[in-house]
């Protein structure tokens, strides 16, 4: 697992930049896509994948322990699909 942290340093040492000023391009990457999905928009990013929103439709369940239904509300989730570039990448035998 890679965290925050990890990815700003990478991106420090290969853009030869500080690692503030890799954490605020990192920031401002994630800051435009967050504000493209909350629009609805899809984030296409070329070789590598697009990020997208899923909306869910409201339902009905029901509580395991009691046996209760509940009302579930609808909701939007973020998705991710790689592209082509990124999933030859992930199958490539080394």
């Amino acid at each position: 697992m890679v965290n925050k942290l990890e990815l700003v340093e990478h991106v420090a040492e290969a853009t030869e930049t500080s690692k503030a000023a890799a954490a605020a391009a990192i920031d401002a990457v994630l800051d435009g896509i967050t504000k493209a999905l909350k629009k609805g928009e899809e984030v296409r990013l070329v070789g590598f994948g697009t990020f997208s929103v899923k909306k869910r439709a409201a339902g009905k369940g029901r509580n395991p322990a009691t046996g209760e239904e509940i009302k579930i509300p609808a909701s939007k989730s973020a998705r991710f699909k790689p592209g082509a570039t990124l999933k030859a990448a992930l199958n490539k035998t080394k």
